[in-house]
Formats: structure tokens, sequence, C-alpha cells
């Protein structure tokens, strides 16, 4: 017998190397494949009309304007002149933009422990009937450059000895189809067509893929509403007919660029980080796991109410301010005066819908932040003057939809039927008022606190209709109801400042429609903090709008 047939030695041996393996995860005895992703599409993929330098200014993407070392990249972007890598190299911003990869790579390698690479192959302006058509590319012959890349950068992980899996295809375009008349009717049968191609020339016949929502809070989102719902419904049906296709919400993400009356039809640095977010958030669903801005809110396991007396349910509602797309938590901690309003407000029960369903309660939650991408609204502060200076059991139930126009809140709605909201949001102030009746409690709408739609205010159609809007909502909503009586408290912003759309004053209308109701409160916010970009109110602001209706409210 020697050394190394020794029991006790061979024993021995066993708990060292086990020892090391426990202590030293990278030596682990089988590495995990490469989890490979594809990033395709056209210019919102590509990153257009975002900066590098502009990150540092949204604190929950602080840090990404850095190489991620332990993530592969390998690209070619644009079209006439492509920016490419020729090989794999440390995931970063190309020619100083801000892609959906970088936000993307983050939240997945925060959340799972093994090794991603990213393949983006994206150019602007490029058609999925022509350009990236796989029977007869046109233009600039996308489909063949992005399957030659695809494989090139696969060939590349196999040389080099490690293994890997496609994990997942990120797809967003459609914009340049719409104006194509045939490339939009037939839309949602060429993306049938194109997923079967990849996922055969590939090999990967349960190759997953991820269909990005189109961006509707724009200019295009308005104007071409018709053309932006047929691509969205080819999407739509795609997803609804392959098990293994999803469509990705996207439209509610931060929009701030664009001159003159402001928005376009480009993301943005903000909406590009969250935009990544989304596709990550997708994923790791199917994964069974959650990213870390998903994390679950404190659940009332008992409502902090007695049944000696009513609890006054305030239903808050709008678009982008009303929901805080632009207020984060990072800020508000920042804030000596307010920071307590990060922490719980145990005696305000919050039920919420935020993004047209995008983010849900599960129930009755504690107030307190609680948006997607670290972010609040004004229920926050609202709550806290509300409890400051009353006695009254409150709750909250919020529903809101940033990207979303008030046309989308009408009971009739628009051509564009999937972006109906009128419904729903009946049906979730009914289902918020009957949970807490189930629960033995009495029940009061103390009243809807709706934020004006802040995009409207930017495109002429929708400002000179947005008052006679409001009223039919208002009094439709009194009916479906059956609340005859219920007060409507309007908050209203400086509207967009834009010799083209001020000859509406839109301001002086809606105070026509309110003095025609006297339970239609009209309230001027036109004091707010000074804010970065038009329309967007940023943390102070979205505090102080909380703190003016709340006390507008109780001076009533």
């Amino acid at each position: 017998m020697n050394k190394y047939t020794n029991p006790t030695t061979r024993f021995r041996f066993v708990v060292t190397v086990l020892s090391l393996l426990i202590s030293h995860p990278c030596l682990s005895l089988a590495a995990e494949p490469i989890r490979v992703f594809i990033f395709a599409g056209q210019s919102n993929m590509v990153g257009s009309d975002s900066k590098v330098d502009d990150i540092d200014r949204f604190p929950p993407f602080r840090g990404l304007e850095s190489a991620q070392p332990n993530v592969r990249f390998s690209y070619s972007i644009g079209r006439e002149r492509k920016t490419e890598s020729n090989g794999w190299v440390d995931l970063q911003p190309v020619n100083n933009i801000v892609g959906p990869e970088l936000s993307f790579a983050r939240t997945i390698t925060n959340a799972i422990d093994a090794p991603i690479a990213i393949i983006k192959v994206a150019a602007g302006g490029t058609h999925l009937g022509g350009d990236w058509n796989p029977d007869e590319p046109s233009g600039f012959e996308m489909y063949p450059l992005a399957l030659k890349l695809v494989q090139q950068s696969l060939r590349e992980l196999e040389d080099a000895g490690h293994e890997y899996r496609l994990e997942g295809f990120m797809w967003h375009q459609g914009e340049n189809d719409m104006f194509n008349e045939e490339y939009m009717a037939n839309y949602g049968k060429n993306l049938k067509n194109f997923l079967m191609r990849w996922r055969t020339d590939l090999q990967t016949p349960k190759l997953r893929f991820y269909l990005g929502e189109l961006c509707t809070k724009t200019i295009w989102g308005m104007d071409l509403r018709p053309r932006m719902y047929a691509i969205s419904l080819g999407q739509k049906e795609v997803a609804a007919n392959d098990d293994r296709a999803q469509y990705v919400p996207t439209s509610h993400v931060g929009v701030e660029i664009g001159g003159g009356v402001g928005l376009h039809y480009h993301y943005g640095t903000l909406g590009q980080l969250e935009h990544g977010v989304n596709y990550a958030t997708a994923y790791l669903r199917n994964q069974g796991l959650e990213s870390e801005q998903r994390s679950a809110q404190e659940v009332f396991k008992k409502l902090p109410y007695t049944k000696r007396k009513p609890v006054k349910l305030f239903i808050m509602a709008g678009h982008r301010n009303m929901e805080g797309e632009r207020a984060f938590t990072q800020e508000l901690s920042e804030l000596d005066e307010q920071k307590h309003l990060l922490h719980p407000q145990g005696k305000v029960a919050y039920q919420y819908s935020l993004g047209g369903g995008y983010k849900t309660s599960q129930g009755w939650e504690v107030l307190r932040p609680a948006g997607y991408y670290d972010t609040f609204g004004p229920e926050l502060s609202f709550a806290a003057e509300i409890t400051k200076r009353s006695n009254d059991q409150i709750a909250i139930a919020k529903f809101t939809h940033s990207g979303s126009q008030i046309i989308d809140w009408t009971p009739e709605g628009s051509i564009a039927k999937t972006r109906h909201l009128y419904p729903t949001f009946i049906k979730f102030i009914r289902h918020s008022k009957q949970s807490l009746l189930d629960l033995g409690f009495e029940v009061e709408i103390a009243g809807v606190f709706y934020h004006l739609g802040e995009n409207d205010m930017s495109f002429f159609p929708y400002r000179k209709d947005a008052a006679s809007r409001l009223r039919t909502i208002v009094s439709q909503s009194r009916i479906d109801l059956e609340m005859p009586e219920l007060d409507w408290f309007v908050s209203q912003q400086p509207p967009t400042n834009d010799e083209r759309v001020n000859k509406i004053d839109v301001v002086t209308l809606v105070n026509e429609v309110a003095n025609q109701d006297s339970r239609l409160h009209h309230i001027k916010v036109f004091d707010l903090p000074p804010q970065e970009k038009k329309l967007v109110i940023t943390t102070e602001g979205i505090l102080q709008l909380g703190e003016t209706i709340g006390r507008f409210y109780l001076n009533q």
C-alpha cells in the first residue's frame, strides 16, 4: 500500500478538493456553458439619439458607461458605414451611444451565475420586408449579414474550446415597415417566416424570440397610430401562435429627446436603458427568476383600518408623471426633508397597475416606492400630506400608463383597440373598492386624481381635443361606476411651449370644462421645480405634485 492507495490519504485528498471548490467557485468540475443572446433590429435597437455621457443622469443605471469585462460582445452596427468588433470584445458602448444590451447584460449577470455573450446586428431605417427578408434580402441585406456574423461568432467560441447555447433572440424593429403598404400588411407573415428561418439556419428549433413593442408615446405613436397598430397586430399574432415567441411591452419606457414639440420616435438614453431591462425581465421570468427591479412589495396580512369609520379610497390615474417616469428613489434618498418617504407608510394600503399592466400589485401592499426601474410617483408625498393633516383612514389605488394618450382613456377609444384603457380602468376601480368591501370595511371613493396627459400637449390634433375628451371620460365614468357625484381632481402642468401648438390654449379649454362641472376640480400645477426635459417632471417635482394635489383636496 502506498500513499496514493491509503484510504486515509485518499479521504484527505477528496476533502481538500471539495474545500477548494467551495471556497473558489470558479474551480468548478464542469464549466457552465456560455449563454448567447442575439440582439437585432433597426434604430431603437442600435440606440440612436442616446448619449453615453447622459447615463450618469439616471441613478439606477450609473456605471454602464464602463466596459463589462465579464460579458463577451460581437457586433456589426450601422448601414453604409458599419462599426464592427471583428471578433469578441468586452461589452461596452459603441460610437458613444447606448444600446439596450448594456442594461440587459448587467441585469442578467446580477441574477444568474453563468457566463453570457451578446451578438448584435442592427441598422437604422431597415425593413423586415426588404433588408431583413431571409428569402429575398434587398437594400442593406441585413439577414445574410446577421446570419454570417452569428455563425462566425459562434464558431470562434467553439475554436476557443467554449461550450455555449443560444438562449434568446431580442428583436426590435417595425417602424419602417409601416411606411410600405405591402410590408405593413404582411408584417406578421414576414415575421413568422423570419423566426422560422433563423431557427432553421442556426439549427435551433427551440430558439426563443423576444419581440419588442414599438414606442407609442411619441409623435409617431399619435400621428401614425393606425400604422403602428398594424405592425403591433402582426407581432402579437406571431407571439400568440408561437409558444417560443414573446411580445415584450416597451411603450412605457422613457422618451426624452427631440426638438420643437419634443417627441419623435427614438427612446433616447433613459429609454434605451429601460428597454434592455424589459428584455432581461422577460428572459428571467422564463427562467423562473425575477430581476432586482421586480422584487415583490410587502403585502398586508391585515389591513391597518378599524371598521368603526369608513376607508377613503383615492384613485390616482394618468400618464408619464403620475407614473413617476423620471423620479428615482436614489435621488429621493438625498433629500433630507423627504427621504423618509422611502420607508413604508404603514397606515396606507396601496394597490396599483403601472405601465398599462406591466407591473401590478399582488393585493393591498404597504405604501412605499413600487415603480419599475427604481421609480415612484406622487402617491408617496400625496399620502404623507393627507395623513399628516387628516385623521381619515385612506387607501390608494393607482392606474397609469406612461405610453398612453388621452384618447386611450376615452370610452370609445381609437382604432388601436389593444391600446384602449378605459374598460380596464373602470374595472380596476370597481375591483379596488370591492376588495375593501369584501373585508367588511365601509368604503368612500374620495375622488379620481388624474394628471392630464403630457404627450397630448405636443401634438396639435390631440391637444385640440384634450379638454373635450376629458369631459367625456369624466361623464361616462360616473355612469359606469354608478356614482353621479364622483369628484374628479385634474392636475395640469404647463403644456408644451412651441409656436406649432401654442395657438391651442389648452389650459383655458380645460378650465372651461371644469367651470361647467362643480365636481370637476382643475388644479394648475405651474410652479414646479425646473425640469431637464420637456414634459417629464423629475424627482423633486413629482414630490411637489403629490403635495400640491393633496393640499388642494384637503382645502376642499
